[in-house]
């Protein structure tokens, strides 16, 4: 590394050649305020929030794209500098909606945020408000074109992390809005309803669909049985809401916590991350010894099923037919649970708490009916419980930890880490090693599967054969692998595929920021969970085993692949 020496308001530092001034100052404890930058995603210096005072420069200079020179002298907070910065705010301020208290971002934005900051407590600028787009087709995301500043990070997100390029700038100049092509709403558009857009948006142009209201409405309602399932990465991320780190594991805290809502049962996903792993380990033997389609690609992240279904429609056919864990979930809620407990279906209001928006779509796909009812009424993200548990006031540092209620509290470590990248494979080798062999696998941590990197690979070795296998995330890295199976050239039996950067840790609904190091800490978070669960198969779990004997029969029986499984289709517009 080649380092040089600057000086930031009269601080000598010494930093590497290559950095900017922004993360100069930053190494040097200096804040430099931002606004459309995104630490390794988006640096574009477009809203000249973060200009500052270079010796030498006549103007002021954007030091997020400004490279360090040795010998140069930076100011970051002369009174030349201050002025520009409340100036550029106030431009934002004057073409932005009055209405704070009423955003979902309240509190949480990154402008309003940075207008407190800099002390801004008027504007002097008055100006006409750019049209605006306000499109609410999709039932996952929001898009409100009056609250975008044009700081184009969803542009990147959407065209360069995950590669969909659902969204451009429409028009020129004072008439530009970031829209789908030809102003197309979301659902019109090729948009996968991932709502990485949403996790970076700084305002509340583009935020999820709020079930909110629905759910209170529903609690509020005597003739609702209404249970809620929450899914494996929310135990590690929800306490960002809260002001713990993240990655701390708050299992007990939050099943406290969502029972003093007053739901009437608060159940586990893991529980049925299980049931998944049964039914899709079992399908991919199924297919290894009938000569079935090969490789065969996981079904759980339904960001990913959009994705194929509208890009890859003609390779449909490696795709898993399990459905995901929220909605076997759904259809055991309304099947099995409604016949132990003496319920009738129709008064059985279903929640689901997950970190991706794309489940709300998920869940209003019309295959989603196999009970007879919509598996699930109603999603949740995680930042919308955050926000129930704040309205009714719960304090999370102060809650008494409780258990999930019984029969579907109980989940394996292997269902425990679905929430990671590479956590869907580790926890079906460890099922199907016993399936294959009669063995149980003796080190159940299959490291080669773990970790950020974009496309990882491994070979197992099962009965008598090795097994080669790969785990993707995020869609930008899919497309290879992909390409390969419609060339027929594929190396792999088994292939993972999460639609969200980290896996379902860094899915959309998640608490911002997210970014690497976050998503590294909350996946940690859940290989510790697993680790401290005594049971870590999914083939261990008694209620699983259970919910067999007296329900379902076997996997890939009748029961099961009526209520658990279901169909993809082709979806493309140019075939």
């Amino acid at each position: 590394m080649s380092m040089i020496e600057l000086t930031i308001d009269n601080k000598r530092i010494k930093v590497d050649k290559d950095s900017t001034i922004l993360e100069a100052a930053r190494q040097a404890g200096i804040t430099v305020p931002t606004l459309c930058y995104l630490e390794g995603v988006h640096q574009v210096g477009s809203c000249r929030v973060c200009v500052v005072e270079v010796k030498g420069s006549k103007n002021l200079v954007p030091s997020c794209i400004t490279k360090v020179q040795n010998g140069m002298k930076v100011i970051t907070n002369s009174e030349r500098v201050r002025n520009a910065r409340r100036t550029m705010v106030n431009l934002l301020l004057s073409n932005h909606p009055d209405d704070c208290l009423a955003c979902a971002k309240n509190q949480k934005c990154e402008l309003q945020q940075l207008a407190y900051q800099l002390n801004i407590r008027e504007n002097p600028f008055e100006g006409q408000p750019s049209r605006a787009v306000y499109d609410d087709s999709s039932p996952a995301i929001i898009r409100d074109s009056s609250k975008c500043i044009l700081c184009r990070r969803c542009l990147t997100v959407c065209n360069s992390v995950q590669k969909v390029s659902v969204l451009a700038p429409l028009g020129r100049g004072y008439d530009t809005v970031i829209s789908p092509a030809y102003g197309q709403t979301v659902m019109e558009a090729t948009c996968v309803q991932c709502g990485q857009c949403t996790t970076v948006c700084p305002t509340g142009a583009l935020v999820e669909k709020s079930y909110i209201e629905d759910v209170w409405n529903a609690l509020a309602d005597p003739s609702k049985h209404v249970v809620v399932q929450i899914a494996p990465a929310i135990r590690a991320s929800i306490g960002e809401c809260f002001g713990y780190e993240p990655g701390t594991v708050l299992t007990g805290k939050l099943v406290g916590a969502v029972k003093a809502l007053g739901f009437d049962k608060v159940f586990d996903t893991n529980f049925t991350a299980d049931l998944t792993i049964m039914e899709e380990g079992s399908e991919l033997l199924h297919r290894i010894s009938s000569g079935g389609k090969l490789p065969m690609i996981t079904s759980c992240s339904p960001g990913w099923i959009n994705f194929v279904e509208q890009f890859y429609g003609d390779i449909l056919d490696h795709v898993s037919t399990c459905k995901s864990p929220q909605q076997m979930f759904g259809s055991v809620i309304k099947t099995y649970y409604a016949q132990k407990m003496g319920i009738d279906p129709a008064n059985i209001y279903s929640v689901s708490v997950m970190p991706c928006t794309a489940k709300k779509y998920e869940a209003r796909r019309e295959e989603m009916q196999s009970s007879g009812f919509w598996d699930v009424d109603a999603v949740l993200t995680t930042r919308e419980l955050a926000a129930m548990i704040n309205e009714a006031g719960i304090q999370m540092d102060k809650i008494d930890e409780q258990n999930f209620d019984i029969p579907f509290g109980e989940g394996s470590g292997a269902g425990a880490i679905f929430g990671n990248t590479g956590g869907v494979m580790e926890a079906a080798l460890r099922t199907v090693y016993k399936l294959v062999t009669g063995e149980e696998l003796e080190n159940v941590e299959l490291t080669d599967v773990r970790g950020l990197k974009g496309i990882k690979e491994a070979t197992i070795r099962l009965g008598g054969r090795d097994v080669s296998v790969a785990v993707v995330h995020g869609l930008g890295n899919i497309r290879e692998i992909l390409d390969q199976i419609r060339e027929g050239k594929s190396p792999y039996t088994f292939i993972e595929i999460m639609c969200c950067p980290g896996g379902c840790i860094g899915g959309g609904g998640q608490p911002t920021p997210t970014n690497h190091e976050t998503r590294k800490k909350r996946i940690e978070g859940l290989y510790k969970a697993d680790r401290n669960l005594e049971i870590r198969r999914s083939h261990q779990n008694p209620y699983v085993k259970m919910i067999y004997e007296e329900f379902l029969g076997a996997p890939l029986g009748e029961l099961s692949h009526k209520l658990l499984h279901t169909h993809y289709r082709d979806r493309r517009t140019v075939q």
